[in-house]
């Protein structure tokens, strides 16, 4: 008895299993793939990606060659303007102010010495005692030491500015953002000034300078909205404005861009400089309204689908008025069937190109067959797209591809749903 268990049990299951595939001539397969209207917000935005900085920053740097000798801020201090961040040894310093006082004491000797013998020669040549040669020459003489000893207090002078450029001074109130120099490092003054630290101006307000490509500038303007997102907060969204739109131009590997600068707000100092944003500037917005991917549009009838619209359409043209039945047999006659089902030519359609924001959806009707209705297309994300039209609802199934084929059709082409590249619909 035991023995007869276990056949027992999979006859019964094999017999469930045969009624159940017989029984209504075997579960029915849908040879569709179908996607849901939807009814919801939809947005086109233009993507870039830049850089988050400080809206003003400023190189301090030197005017003066020496050693750094103190330094009394770190990164991220705040400072003030006016503030002492660092001083570079004035040993040299000093020394050149000294040198430049002897120069200009030597000068005033000279400067005396020239006046009393100016004075002397001329009492002679006045008396006739002298020459004009002798007269002249020590004219010359005192307004060459008169020269020098201008000479002098401006090189004095200028030792004196070195020695306070020594001292250097934040230039503005903010951030320090770099610090390039350490204690006991020589910096030299060259041609360019040397930057011993950046400061920028107000983290609670930033920057970010985007690259757009120049296929997109053409949506950007000022006072656009922008939202971004950065790495380091996965979840967040931030927000910005469109501050800029630049004219200069950067070519990328033979790509042309501009750069685009978007203001943004930094109050709660979670955004730091050198971080990078992805950007979406928003270029229209649509809510509450019908969408539908964009693969329902893509797609493209099979053989029999478009038969059986034949043969509805032969039915209904048999129950239209006389004119109205040879109007449609003319535009048969000049384009086809082809130009029929394209969507230039199905009933109630347009003749000669379809508009391109006319679009035409497949479904299946109350009695499972594949029927077509036209629809006016809007905005599109890239993703869905706005429809409108006569008994387009939500939640409505439309086909947007095919998973089988019948035997007669041939085997089913993998492509054939990608025909036709992606288009931007135009607005109603």
């Amino acid at each position: 008895m035991k023995k007869l268990l276990p056949i027992l049990l999979v006859l019964v299951l094999g017999g469930a299993g045969w009624w159940y595939f017989v029984r209504d001539g075997g579960p029915a397969v849908n040879p569709y793939r179908f996607v849901t209207i939807e009814r919801g917000d939809l947005e086109a935005v233009v993507s870039a990606t830049g850089r988050l900085e400080a809206v003003t920053t400023v190189q301090v740097g030197t005017q003066v060659s020496g050693i750094i000798s103190d330094i009394f801020v770190d990164f991220n201090d705040h400072v003030r303007k006016g503030q002492v961040i660092a001083r570079i040894d004035t040993t040299l310093l000093v020394s050149a102010i000294r040198d430049a006082e002897a120069t200009l004491e030597r000068n005033l000797a000279q400067l005396e010495h020239a006046r009393r013998e100016f004075d002397r020669i001329r009492d002679l040549f006045e008396k006739n005692f002298t020459t004009e040669v002798e007269y002249n020459q020590a004219k010359y003489n005192y307004d060459v030491a008169q020269a020098a000893v201008k000479s002098a207090r401006v090189n004095l002078e200028r030792a004196q500015r070195n020695l306070g450029y020594a001292t250097i001074r934040a230039p503005i109130s903010g951030v320090v953002v770099e610090r390039n120099v350490d204690v006991g490092q020589t910096v030299q003054a060259s041609f360019s000034a040397p930057q011993l630290f950046l400061i920028a101006n107000d983290l609670a307000k930033m920057q970010i300078l985007a690259l757009v490509d120049e296929s997109d500038i053409g949506h950007i303007h000022e006072g656009q909205a922008v939202r971004f997102t950065v790495q380091a907060y996965d979840d967040a969204v931030f927000t910005g404005t469109v501050r800029q739109v630049r004219l200069q131009s950067q070519i990328q590997e033979n790509v042309v861009n501009y750069t685009v600068v978007v203001d943004v707000d930094n109050r709660d100092g979670k955004l730091l400089p050198g971080m990078t944003a992805t950007v979406e500037f928003i270029i229209d917005r649509r809510e509450d309204v019908l969408k539908v991917p964009n693969a329902a549009l893509r797609f493209r009838p099979t053989e029999a689908m478009l038969e059986a619209a034949r043969a509805r359409l032969a039915q209904r043209r048999a129950n239209l008025p006389d004119s109205v039945r040879t109007r449609f047999a003319e535009r048969g006659r000049a384009g086809g069937l082809a130009g029929a089902f394209s969507g230039d030519g199905f009933p109630g359609g347009f003749g000669g190109q379809r508009p391109a924001n006319v679009a035409v959806l497949w479904y299946l009707d109350e009695n499972g067959r594949p029927a077509m209705t036209r629809v006016r297309t809007g905005l599109s994300d890239g993703q869905a797209t706005e429809i409108e039209g006569p008994g387009v609802e939500e939640g409505m199934q439309v086909i947007a591809g095919v998973t089988q084929v019948a035997a007669d059709e041939g085997p089913a082409n993998p492509f054939q749903n990608n025909q036709g590249g992606f288009r931007r619909p135009g607005g109603f």
